[in-house]
């Protein structure tokens, strides 16, 4: 059996997903000449995975995925025409890119870098009437963000303050458009679409607690009418 401690990370996974004798048949494709056989066998080999793993069936492009895992086990070496489009090992092999961690905090924390990303991104626009709703959107976005970091709600005023200090006063509205429009307000029920909202707790109908339905303090049923008086054993 191959020692795969020697292999590469990323083939060390491969070949405990699927198994060294499955490998094995792998690496036998460099010893078929014909590109047509090579392909036939591989396409053999491909089933066979797909037979070890059933649950990747669910997967979307699972023959895609199946193929460039066979890929490459094979090597770069092995030319396959394969029926699927095939990536390149160098995106397994080389090291990726260093992501730059961020050397400024956020302005306004309550926030974050996101919002500041998309005032950055609303100044771009040169149509006016794109650049108002955008700015209109990123408002209500911050009231909302306000809402959740701190607790309670914030005046329009507050948020245009904030946004023109954000954007260096070049993303402006009317204070009073803003109030008679409410267009800071979301719809109920509704939340932007970059933001997961909070999973909230399980109320009761009757009384709008968390619990269950029983009306008792430990859980227990009321019981209507007035209460059952002890029974007298038997004389």
């Amino acid at each position: 059996m191959t020692d795969i401690t020697n292999l590469p990370f990323h083939l060390q996974l491969l070949v405990r997903e699927y198994g060294q004798s499955t490998y094995q048949l792998i690496q036998s494709l460099k010893d078929v000449e014909d590109l047509a056989e090579r392909t036939k066998r591989a396409s053999q080999i491909v089933q066979l995975m797909l037979r070890l793993q059933p649950a990747l069936r669910d997967l979307p492009e699972v023959q895609t995925r199946l193929w460039n895992h066979l890929h490459a086990m094979a090597g770069e070496e092995v030319a396959l025409d394969a029926p699927v489009p095939l990536r390149s090992l160098t995106v397994r092999t080389e090291k990726p890119a260093r992501v730059p961690y961020p050397r400024t905090a956020p302005r306004l924390r309550a926030y974050g870098a996101g919002i500041e990303a998309l005032i950055a991104k609303a100044l771009t626009l040169e149509d006016a009437a794109e650049r108002e709703q955008a700015t209109v959107q990123i408002g209500r976005t911050m009231k909302f963000l306000y809402r959740q970091h701190n607790k309670e709600n914030a005046k329009d005023v507050t948020i245009l303050r904030h946004l023109s200090e954000l954007s260096g006063g070049q993303l402006r509205l009317d204070p009073a458009v803003v109030d008679a429009e409410n267009l800071f307000e979301m719809a109920p029920g509704r939340t932007p679409a970059f933001i997961v909202p909070q999973p909230s707790q399980p109320r009761d109908r009757r009384d709008g607690r968390g619990g269950n339905n029983f009306g008792g303090k430990n859980g227990k049923k009321r019981k209507k009418g007035r209460s059952q008086e002890p029974q007298q054993p038997p004389q």
